[in-house]
Formats: C-alpha cells, sequence, structure tokens
C-alpha cells in the first residue's frame, strides 16, 4: 500500500510558486519582433545588454517555416531551393546537342573497336 503525501511532485527544496518571482529576479532583456510574408509575427526576447550587431536580422517563423525579418513593411521573400541536377543534366548544360551527338558516335566507335565490329552498319 502506497502512502499520499502532500508534495506529491513536488521537487524536494523547490520554493512555492508563488516566491519565485521574489527569489529569482529575472534579467533586463528587451523584446525584438520579427515578421513573415503571410503577416505573422513573432518576438524574440534578448539580453538588455547585447550588442546591436549580435540581434539576428531574420529568423524562421515558428508559425509558418518562412523567414522572418525586422522589418515589417518588407519581410524577406521565401528562400527558393534550387532542384537536385543529375549528372546528365550538368553535361546538358556544357554541350551542345550537336557536341553530344559526336561525343556518343567517338565513343560508340570505340566500343566497336574494342569488341572487333569495326564499322557502323
Amino acid at each position: 500500500m502506497s502512502s499520499s503525501t502532500g508534495i506529491r511532485g513536488a521537487r524536494i527544496g523547490s520554493a512555492a510558486s508563488n516566491l519565485q518571482g521574489e527569489l529569482a529576479p529575472m534579467a533586463d532583456r528587451i523584446a525584438v519582433s520579427y515578421w513573415d510574408a503571410e503577416g505573422n509575427e513573432t518576438i524574440r526576447w534578448y539580453s538588455a545588454d547585447i550588442a546591436e550587431a549580435d540581434i539576428p536580422e531574420t529568423i524562421d517563423s515558428p508559425k509558418t517555416g518562412l523567414p522572418a525579418g525586422r522589418d515589417r513593411e518588407n519581410p524577406p521573400a521565401e528562400e527558393t531551393v534550387a532542384p537536385y541536377k543529375t549528372h546528365f543534366e550538368y553535361v546538358q548544360e556544357r554541350r551542345t546537342p550537336e557536341e553530344g551527338a559526336q561525343l556518343l558516335e567517338e565513343a560508340l566507335q570505340k566500343l566497336r573497336e574494342r569488341r572487333g565490329g569495326g564499322s557502323a552498319e
């Protein structure tokens, strides 16, 4: 049989919750507002003695995942991510179709010679 106590779930040595503000005063801090492209405001709190250069210009909005900036009228645009390119797509950027056809023909000719075929029919 277990006994019930009045302090169940409380840490040993913890102070009453109504005294926390008196026992642990909060440090001076400043609020910085950020806005995303949808107009959502996010407030971040920073130490009052932080240098202006150390406060980030943009953050990721926790509501939308969009970048959020400090200028309400001009929020940062969503970053576009370039799609993955295959090796073949990179080759196509460097070569014209005519160069590609010529290289393919040269490679096929070498393959035929190795296999003993000689000429294309």
